[in-house]
């Protein structure tokens, strides 16, 4: 009878035991996408850096200082404050350059997790993108070589303007034409500075971009036009599925907004 009761008291505890291994096991790992870190953000804090795309070309927002190689503007202290947030060190980040036509395939292949390059948010970008809220405005300008004599949209009637590849300047100035009763023609060209090149040799009669872009080009032979057309809402850009992310860089940004943070970047960039 002794020996019943101490099996049974055995058997006992062996399940006890049994039922509360389970219980830690369970605990230990919250389910992904529910309170616990985002899987992807885990990931990068697992990395150690945040790996964001960037514009090297853009004087004010990502500039690529010729001479010593360094990256920076105001996207850049845009990167520098979300590694801050994600990484706790806002110097732990790796900047690549991106264009208008790189910077979405870079992010659809992960080779970066972020893209802040003068990324304009529309209706159809949206359909592939996670989009901040934006962080900037700016419009459509046109810029001329002052001894052209053009002074206006109208100007450029069977003109060539020059626009960056996948970029919507070309969609916005078209449309502008299409009111103004205008033909215009245009050339693509995979950098600003290109662009740049071809107005000054004479290939293209304008060149087209964001206004705040387009005054890192301006010089003593240039002007940019009054005209603005279509606003330009730029935001900061993550995969679809990485919504957890989204969220981060989207509180990061409104806070930013909220203490005056932000309004300190673009005044410190000349941007406002």
């Amino acid at each position: 009878m002794k020996k019943l009761y101490i099996l049974i008291l055995s058997l006992m505890m062996f399940i006890a035991l049994a039922v509360s291994g389970c219980g830690s096991t369970t605990d230990s790992k919250p389910a992904a996408g529910g309170t616990g870190t985002a899987p992807e953000i885990k990931a990068i804090q697992d990395r150690g850096t945040l790996k964001v795309g960037v514009k090297v070309d853009v004087p004010k927002f990502g500039f690529k200082d010729p001479k010593t190689g360094q990256i920076d503007g105001f996207e850049i202290d845009l990167t520098r404050a979300l590694a801050k947030k994600i990484l706790g060190d806002e110097k732990k980040f790796e900047a690549q350059g991106v264009t208008a036509k790189t910077r979405g395939p870079l992010l659809d292949n992960g080779e970066v997790d972020l893209v802040i390059a003068t990324f304009t948010i529309t209706e159809e970008r949206k359909q592939s993108y996670n989009f901040s809220d934006p962080y900037f405005t700016d419009g459509v300008a046109l810029m001329v070589k002052k001894d052209s004599g053009i002074t206006d949209l109208k100007g450029l009637a069977d003109k060539t303007i020059g626009v960056a590849q996948s970029a919507t300047s070309k969609k916005a100035i078209q449309e502008a034409a299409d009111k103004e009763g205008i033909k215009v023609k245009f050339l693509e060209f995979g950098t600003y500075p290109e662009i740049k090149t071809a107005l000054d040799s004479g290939r293209i009669n304008c060149f087209s971009v964001d206004g705040a872009i387009l005054y890192g080009y301006l010089d003593d032979t240039t002007v940019i036009l009054n005209d603005r057309f279509t606003p330009q809402e730029y935001g900061v850009a993550s995969k679809k599925a990485n919504a957890g992310l989204a969220k981060t860089v989207n509180d990061t940004i409104n806070d930013m907004k909220k203490s005056g943070e932000l309004d300190k970047l673009m005044q410190k960039w000349g941007l406002k």
